[in-house]
């Protein structure tokens, strides 16, 4: 096994990211050297669709491994030559690995979510959920909450056709009537009846701030979980706490997925509670 690994980030607007220093720190404490590197398209000037070219050009400098984020993880699909099970299933890939001239796509952003979402809100209703986001997180973070038992699931998206289409694919996965895709107007009659809201969209990060909705639409009743993470408290989870829900915010999600994409780099277990403690202390700094 390898001491030493290059591993990068390939996305728009990363900048903001704490991957490199979640990762680097985990490896530290194993006694790995562990140099992970951001390749932002917006400051290259380059379209998401150059994800394939740039994890060619990865592969060849020498990159160990890769993580993939918005709006690389549906357009870097057709330039790798295998997917895990999981990638295939939810068409999204945030983790990229090498065998010899081989590349392979990984999903870890589902099981990360879900590993979040039963640390975060371990008895929270799932009958009826509402989800604003159908790209690649919104894919994953889907898969997570059905897998989880989530009885009804309303994708809602900016382009209603993506949600019908991610609602179809699930659907056919686990069976009729968990899921559907509505326009954002949908999505606001049903937050009504809702148990809990999830946001997938880029909305809320750094370079997109805002609210996806309006805060007005959220009542007591309703529990909501954000995958951003950069900031941690959300427009909205500051929004849903001032209303009484109950809130999840992005850090769990980001630190479990970062923590399985690790072992898939190096082979080497992880501590998930400690990269939870790392976080908190690097947005703490």
């Amino acid at each position: 096994m390898t001491s030493s690994y290059l591993i990068g980030l390939i996305g728009a607007g990363i900048g903001p990211s704490l991957s490199p220093a979640l990762h680097e720190r985990e490896a530290g404490h194993h006694g790995l050297r562990y140099l992970y590197r951001l390749l932002d398209i917006t400051e290259a000037g380059l379209a998401p669709e150059a994800a394939g070219e740039l994890v060619r050009t990865a592969r060849r400098l020498g990159f160990d491994g890769l993580n993939i984020t918005h709006p690389c993880k549906q357009t870097v699909i057709p330039h790798l030559d295998e997917l895990s099970p999981d990638a295939a299933v939810l068409g999204a890939v945030n983790t990229v690995t090498f065998d010899g001239d081989r590349a392979i796509g990984h999903n870890t952003d589902w099981i990360g979510f879900a590993e979040s979402f039963a640390r975060g809100l371990p008895d929270a209703a799932t009958h009826r959920i509402v989800q604003l986001g159908a790209g690649g997180a919104g894919a994953a973070t889907a898969h997570a909450l059905l897998t989880l038992g989530a009885d009804r699931l309303t994708i809602a998206d900016t382009d209603p056709v993506r949600a019908r289409s991610l609602a179809a694919e699930l659907t056919a996965r686990f069976g009729p009537g968990r899921a559907g895709g509505v326009d954002m107007d949908g999505a606001a009659a049903s937050l009504a009846e809702a148990d809990g809201l999830v946001h997938a969209t880029p909305t809320g990060m750094a370079h997109h701030p805002g609210l996806p909705l309006p805060a007005d639409l959220l009542h007591p009743e309703l529990w909501v979980a954000d995958i951003v993470y950069r900031p941690l408290e959300t427009d909205l989870l500051r929004a849903a706490r001032a209303r009484g829900c109950r809130t999840l915010d992005g850090g769990g999600m980001v630190v479990f997925q970062a923590a399985h994409a690790f072992r898939l780099f190096t082979g080497v277990e992880p501590d998930a509670e400690r990269m939870l403690g790392h976080l908190t202390e690097i947005i703490a700094f």
